[in-house]
């Protein structure tokens, strides 16, 4: 792992020549023009790069999925099964995935600092600890907003398939205008994207509109700034009528490949995600709930397991079949792990000390696996949460956002400053630097 300053001097030491082939296989926007939208039809390396977060909400079992323990007393319930990479095993309940493994690389070593749902989720997002003086805003936030193509007519931040009680990410300090664009069933509401009246009619509803926003904007001047109301009419009218709004559809999509990604909300999501990169979105969310099992462990962690093995690596697939991986970072986290004991109601609790992710695409370097956890961990559970042993090689969500960051083509060390002032960097991590491709090492 890099540490932070050994990291900063690493961008010290990058030669302007090295700088600027990392930013071309990035689409940086400070040594970039803007990119139009004939870049989207770019493949490979050279394309402008997307991120896809795969994002498993109330923490996915690390037993049961990515690292399996079957021979010990904390993992017994799920056996493990060889994938295409050599001499790495997964859980049997993620069968299509180990046939994708080879193409993607595992943190077994992820360490947060939060337990509980609210505030883990904030710091999974974000990469910061919870401040009531400050909202930080969202890692996929920042891309929005540093890798904007202002030639894309739709939002170039989306979060899709999530429910009830799911904060998405928002652009906290850096503006609502930076907040996910929410869509709840994906594939099947675009309709509501459109107009459901005749040309004439939305006409008039649009003058009408004018009269109103007019009368609004006289009396509450403030208000209207501060909400950004006109800015995202113009934007909803021309996300209305715009031709890539036909990437939330999947009309066009033959049946088989819908049934590939799994018929759900969540496989339709990742299809759709799929889509929006091809449109050069440049960050995608799609939310699986349901991990949160304190009861009956194994059966809820299964029934979501099949929900989430095929969708994402048809997302895999598809992606490297249309030449697209290499420009798509796919990273599938939760905000924090399970228990390796089961409770006595059979179900798993909370656990940020040793959880997985995995990520791959984009220039991330595949076929990694960092660090391992104790197949005997139970016994830290008996242990304050202060005196728990890490497990071996551990890595910080800051540092995997800083690691994203530099192969998106970002500075994570980059200072940005909240509203009031106030300084802060993009990512407080450092990034892991078997994660990164060699150029950047």
């Amino acid at each position: 792992m890099i540490h932070h300053h050994s990291f900063r001097n690493l961008f010290q030491r990058l030669t302007r020549r090295q700088v600027m082939q990392a930013g071309l296989g990035a689409g940086v926007s400070f040594l970039l023009p803007t990119l139009s939208a004939r870049a989207t039809q770019k493949r490979g390396q050279e394309r402008p790069k997307s991120l896809i977060v795969l994002w498993m909400a109330g923490g996915p079992s690390q037993v049961d999925s990515w690292d399996p323990h079957p021979a010990s007393a904390v993992g017994e319930t799920v056996g493990k099964i060889k994938t295409r990479l050599p001499g790495l095993e997964i859980s049997e309940l993620l069968p299509q995935m180990a046939e994708q493994m080879q193409n993607v690389s595992l943190v077994r070593s992820m360490v947060s600092k939060e337990g509980d749902h609210e505030r883990g989720t904030y710091y999974a997002q974000t990469g910061y600890l919870p401040d009531p003086s400050v909202v930080h805003p969202a890692m996929t936030a920042i891309i929005s907003k540093h890798l904007a193509d202002p030639s894309i007519e739709i939002p170039q931040h989306i979060s899709l398939a999530s429910g009830d009680g799911f904060v998405v990410p928002r652009g906290g300090f850096l503006g609502a205008e930076y907040d996910a664009f929410r869509i709840f069933d994906p594939g099947r509401n675009v309709r509501n994207m459109k107009p459901n009246v005749d040309e004439k009619r939305q006409q008039r509803r649009l003058e009408g509109l004018d009269v109103v926003s007019n009368a609004f904007r006289q009396q509450r001047p403030f208000q209207t700034s501060e909400t950004l109301h006109q800015e995202l009419v113009n934007k909803a009218l021309t996300m209305m009528s715009s031709k890539q709004l036909e990437a939330f559809s999947l009309d066009d999509e033959p049946k088989a490949t819908i049934q590939k990604y799994g018929d759900s909300r969540f496989g339709r999501g990742c299809l759709v995600a799929r889509r929006l990169v091809e449109q050069g979105v440049r960050a995608t969310q799609v939310v699986l709930q349901g991990f949160d099992t304190h009861i009956n462990n194994l059966k809820g962690q299964t029934k979501q397991f099949q929900i989430l093995d095929p969708a994402f690596a048809a997302l895999i697939s598809d992606l490297k079949d249309r030449d697209l991986l290499d420009s798509t970072i796919v990273l599938c986290m939760g905000e924090f792990g399970r228990t390796p004991r089961l409770n006595p109601l059979e179900g798993r609790d909370h656990w940020p000390m040793g959880f997985s992710c995995v990520l791959g695409g984009g220039g991330i370097r595949s076929g990694v696996v960092i660090g391992e956890t104790d197949p005997e961990a139970a016994k830290e559970e008996d242990k304050r949460v202060t005196e728990r042993t890490p497990p071996k090689n551990p890595v910080s969500i800051p540092d995997l956002y800083a690691t994203i960051l530099t192969v998106m083509g970002l500075d994570p060390y980059e200072e940005v400053q909240s509203p009031i002032g106030r300084p802060f960097m993009l990512s407080e991590g450092s990034a892991v630097e078997q994660l990164l491709p060699e150029h950047l090492i």
